[in-house]
């Protein structure tokens, strides 16, 4: 018998023709996103690496350009100015090929920086242990002060110094080169140049370490052995005055220069600015706390700002003064680093720092007080806008003169 066979309604055919359903969504593993974090790093880090190579040997480049503009075609005359008809031709022919960035101004600067740099070899140094990215070149530039530091020169250190650093930072860019070039004494460019790749400098920063002097501010004495150590190593961290400089410099606060101005203001400018501060604070330090309390019996204490250097292993106290300093400001910071090593450190802290950072030292105060003997009390000038270069410089001498007076006090018997 024949099957009868079944007439499908038009519903029934179209729910045929539906597409099956799709199958459900797998959810994600788990571990895959920390995969792709560690991927993407890894991309970044290549990408990273390609533009300090190309940057490097760009600098590599430059320099080899010079040397041909000295060598071949001044002779070897490093203060000769002849050849500009022949360095303008031959600017307007490597602009034709290569577009941007050989005018006759910039060969002239590959001519300065090969001068300037004569005893390098041009290769690319190995990186420090310790290398921090630079911060990118974008932040507002400051015109650049070609100094000549009649202080330093004095020493004869300046011009004593021989070239200790092989081939170029591959931290660097040629604008950091470019920077550099304009710090007129050896030793003085050394410094700069390991401080910048040491501590992740950008372009802007190391043009604001250089016009503040910080190499003459961190020269304790004018010694021949001090420059040239300093020059050699750049900064190194051995005990708390090492930490410390005078004046401070805090144009980047942008403080009024003249009316009512509280010491809570400072504090407040500070915090809002406080990776310039630590800038020019220097090496080792990071931010702890503000307004700390410390608490004596039934009395409560309360310190500016606390920082902790993680090179000398030891904190930093920080008073601000607005005002003079007095023997009670001196007293006052004593009482904080007794209470706060007391009470606050740990085993493996090294004893605690304080500084006074006021608006005008006192000489008797300074000659006449713990500061005279403490190693670990200081007090130092701030100053709200950036000086001239003479009157840094003046201030820089004075602090020099206390500091060897000091020297001698403690070594006479």
């Amino acid at each position: 018998m024949a099957k009868k066979k079944v007439k499908r309604t038009s519903m029934q055919r179209a729910r045929s023709k539906r597409a099956p359903s799709p199958a459900p969504v797998k959810s994600r593993p788990p571990r895959a996103d920390a995969i792709f974090e560690r991927v993407t790093r890894i991309l970044d880090e290549a990408r990273a690496s390609v533009v300090r190579s190309v940057n490097s040997a760009m600098v590599l480049a430059y320099w080899q350009i010079g040397r041909e503009i000295v060598e071949t075609l001044q002779g070897g005359d490093r203060r000769g100015s002849y050849g500009e008809r022949t360095v303008e031709e031959l600017a307007s022919r490597l602009t034709a090929r290569y577009g941007r960035g050989f005018s006759k101004s910039n060969l002239w600067y590959f001519r300065q920086f090969y001068v300037a740099y004569a005893d390098r070899q041009p290769i690319v140094r190995a990186a420090p242990e310790k290398l921090h990215e630079p911060r990118g070149e974008s932040a507002k530039r400051r015109p650049s002060r070609r100094r000549s530091d009649a202080t330093l020169a004095d020493s004869g250190a300046a011009t004593e110094h021989r070239e200790t650093l092989e081939g170029f930072s591959p931290a660097l860019s040629w604008t950091h080169y470019r920077t550099l070039m304009g710090v007129e004494h050896p030793a003085e460019r050394a410094f700069y140049e390991i401080e910048a790749e040491r501590e992740g400098w950008n372009v802007a920063e190391l043009e604001r370490q250089i016009h503040t002097l910080l190499f003459t501010r961190l020269l304790k004495s004018l010694d021949r052995q001090g420059v040239l150590e300093l020059a050699r190593s750049g900064q190194e961290l051995t005990t708390p005055i090492d930490a410390i400089k005078d004046p401070y410099v805090l144009d980047f606060l942008a403080l009024p220069d003249g009316g009512a101005l509280r010491e809570s203001d400072l504090e407040a400018a500070i915090i809002g600015q406080l990776q310039g501060f630590l800038l020019e604070l220097g090496k080792g330090f990071a931010f702890v706390a503000r307004q700390k309390r410390l608490a004596f019996e039934d009395e409560h204490f309360y310190v500016d700002l606390v920082f902790y250097n993680t090179i000398l292993k030891c904190y930093l106290l920080i008073d601000l003064k607005l005002g003079k300093l007095t023997h009670q400001d001196i007293g006052q910071i004593d009482s904080y680093v007794r209470m706060f090593d007391e009470q606050l450190t740990t085993e493996g802290d090294n004893p605690t720092i304080g500084l006074v950072l006021c608006a005008e030292k006192n000489e008797a105060v300074a000659r006449y007080s713990v500061l005279n003997e403490s190693k670990q009390i200081f007090a130092a000038k701030y100053v709200k806008v950036l000086p001239s270069e003479a009157e840094l410089r003046r201030e820089i001498e004075r602090e020099r003169r206390r500091f060897e007076a000091r020297n001698a006090n403690s070594r006479a018997p």
